[in-house]
């Protein structure tokens, strides 16, 4: 993969180019793309270690994993190591804390997305009882009663994936020490949730809530959060019916909401979409919003390829032809560079899980491992793999302090390689 290999400045074109330069030189080629060969095309990331890297050895070096880690290349396997040493380093005991510097701040302690990799890395391999440990103090400590979470700017999706993770848990460690505590909690989310729905099919069905945080003034019916209530609504039947639990509205009824929400959100995506496959622009929302130029042209534009477009696709709502159109807008719309996510004039892969599942899903192995290999190689850190949030383009650098979830993107995806 020679030609693309910098003497260390960043090539002025990256921030314009539409296509990902690394990914149009693999297409050339049959074979998979090599995490060696993507290693050597740039210099790699500098910076700070967010934690001491003698501290991050040794729980590395006490690490028990079920099963080891194994992934066939050893800088895969410590990335994923390195991922899992830093969840003790970053929690405070039980407590979440999503990074470091202004990260460490009590405002951003609740984030969803920080539990959720959390407990998805540590069971997908087989360090259960510590996920189990995370996951009962936070539904314990930060899930009211009523179903809302402590925190500024919950999204619905991240509510659906709640769900979701509760029912990993039970499905990978069982419910020993926190489901029956949970499920109060849990249930008063699909309350909450099944209320709003309750209200929406008045309308179109859609239900209206923040994206996320950074954009929680910009409340709108989003594709995202809706898709993801959805398969959170399914997957807390699936829960209940494993433990035999009784929620506060019977499974068939939540069930019932579950398939209904899917197909008044995939009608409202298939009426907000041109049926021009070329057309790369689906909004990430039913409601008017002006058309970008390219995915990093506008602010919006920038959030939905970084997040809203990723989580939509890992709900696993779309059917085939509509989760590849959405892929093949990303990279057609300049939503990517070595696979790693663009956000305006930098990359930002925190939210790169989802994207990763949807593309293991689609069995698009070459995009999967592109992407992967790309966040391992630079948006870690050389030395200690301190994955920032945001980084600049190569040579990198950090531009955004590091964040667990972005840490955990190899821990989460390499384990579909195992």
């Amino acid at each position: 993969m020679r030609g693309i290999n910098t003497s260390g400045s960043m090539h002025p074109e990256w921030l314009s180019a539409r296509l990902d330069p690394v990914r149009e030189q693999l297409r050339t080629r049959a074979a998979e793309p090599s995490l060696d060969a993507v290693r050597r095309l740039f210099p790699a990331t500098t910076g700070d270690a967010a934690f001491d890297p003698a501290i991050i050895k040794r729980t590395i070096d006490r690490l028990a994993t079920v099963p080891e880690v194994n992934t066939g290349h050893p800088f895969l396997d410590l990335s994923v190591k390195t991922g899992l040493a830093f969840i003790d380093a970053t929690f405070q005991g039980d407590h979440p804390k999503y990074g470091v510097k202004h990260y460490a701040e009590t405002c951003h302690e609740g984030f969803p997305p920080t539990i959720i990799a959390a407990v998805d890395a540590l069971s997908s391999w087989g360090l259960n009882t510590r996920a189990v440990q995370l996951f009962r103090y936070y539904l314990a400590n930060l899930v009211r009663d009523d179903g809302t979470l402590i925190y500024r700017g919950t999204s619905l999706a991240e509510l659906g994936q709640m769900l979701h993770a509760a029912a990993l848990l039970l499905e990978r460690a069982g419910g020993e020490g926190w489901w029956t505590d949970g499920f109060r909690k849990l249930d008063g989310i699909v309350e909450r949730l099944l209320a709003l729905r309750e209200q929406a099919v008045k309308d179109d069905g859609l239900l209206a809530g923040v994206p996320e945080d950074d954009e929680r003034d910009k409340v709108a019916k989003y594709f995202h959060n809706n898709a993801w209530v959805s398969k959170g609504f399914l997957r807390w039947a699936a829960a209940c019916t494993m433990t035999d639990a009784a929620p506060a509205t019977p499974v068939a009824r939540i069930e019932a909401v579950a398939r209904s929400l899917a197909q008044d959100t995939l009608r409202a995506i298939r009426s907000t979409w041109p049926a021009d496959p070329g057309d790369w622009w689906l909004p990430p929302q039913i409601e008017p919003l002006a058309r970008p130029s390219c995915l990093t042209g506008t602010r919006v534009a920038s959030y939905t390829n970084y997040r809203y477009w990723p989580e939509l696709l890992s709900s696993g709502l779309l059917p085939r032809e509509m989760a590849e159109r959405v892929v093949n807008a990303r990279l057609a719309a300049g939503g990517q560079f070595c696979g790693m996510t663009r956000f305006e004039g930098w990359l930002d892969d925190w939210p790169l899980a989802d994207y990763l599942f949807a593309l293991w899903r689609l069995g698009r192995t070459q995009d999967f491992l592109l992407s992967l290999y790309g966040h391992v190689a630079y948006h870690q850190a050389e030395g200690h793999l301190t994955a920032y949030e945001q980084v600049t383009f190569p040579p990198g650098a950090e531009k955004a302090p590091y964040c667990l979830p972005c840490q955990l993107v190899a821990a989460r995806a390499a384990r579909l390689l195992q």
